[in-house]
């Protein structure tokens, strides 16, 4: 494990498979030097090429509480509070286009910013005991960071509405039922199973990864005959690949493949 001195992240590695944990008591509260370690991060991880996978999570009884509600407080004016959400986007844009898979592995609380920041994820799987939710309305105020525009996308307009407006918070299980996260275990068994998954995917061929990764990210905000013709374009390209080779030999002889990514 890596931890830089003060920092509000660790860092471990192992299998191809990364982890980060926000590490910023009491609450895990999104503030302007989170952000920017969160973005060097992801920097850094896009350039190991011993990294396969991300899995994000929280330290404690939190996964991320929200924004730090004294940087909210201390916004001059709403040309700061643009600026504040922008930066934001460009973050968590960044971490959902992403070229390797990032599991959020939802520990504890996820509410406001912090359900932004699992929303750009491309897996969610959450704790027994977890809260998910978006109360910005609470305070006067509405999300920033893609809560508008994602949220509705994951679970539809009305329910999505409705949980904005009122800012009521959902269980684990109910965010499973709408879809917002794939799967929901016990507490004590959420790591096991996010590093689980996270070595499944680590195990397959890195070139059909990033391919797939494209087509959902980039082909879910075209027109389906777009979608459809980048689809077809990537796996075209795959075909031309050593690991589409090696892929398909090792399925007729009953063995497991050895991709090279290339």
């Amino acid at each position: 494990m890596t931890t830089m001195a003060n920092s509000l992240i660790t860092r471990a590695i192992e299998d191809g498979v990364a982890v980060l944990t926000i590490n910023h008591p009491p609450a895990n509260a999104l503030t302007p030097e989170l952000l920017v370690e969160l973005k060097a991060a992801f920097d850094a991880l896009a350039t190991d090429e011993a990294v396969r996978v991300v899995i994000l999570t929280g330290a404690g009884r939190f996964f991320v509480a929200g924004a730090d509600v004294r940087v909210l407080a201390a916004i001059p004016s709403g040309r700061e509070g643009t600026d504040m959400a922008l930066q934001g986007q460009a973050l968590l844009n960044q971490i959902e286009a992403f070229e390797k898979p990032v599991i959020a592995a939802i520990n504890g609380a996820c509410l406001g910013g912090g359900l932004e920041l699992a929303m750009c994820c491309h897996i969610r799987l959450a704790a027994d005991g977890a809260r998910l939710g978006q109360p910005e309305i609470n305070l006067g105020i509405m999300p920033g960071f893609g809560g508008t525009q994602r949220l509705p996308r994951l679970i539809g307009r009305a329910k999505a509405t409705e949980l904005l407006l009122t800012g009521d918070p959902i269980s684990a299980q109910e965010a499973k039922d709408l879809g917002l996260v794939s799967q929901v275990f016990p507490a004590d068994d959420l790591m096991r199973q996010a590093k689980g998954l996270a070595r499944r995917i680590a195990s397959k061929g890195l070139l059909a990864v990033r391919a797939i990764l494209r087509a959902i990210h980039e082909g879910g905000s075209r027109e389906l005959s777009e979608g459809l013709d980048l689809e077809a374009r990537l796996f075209g390209a795959l075909c031309d690949t050593e690991d589409r080779g090696e892929g398909l030999a090792a399925f007729l002889e009953k063995r497991q493949p050895r991709f090279r990514n290339r």
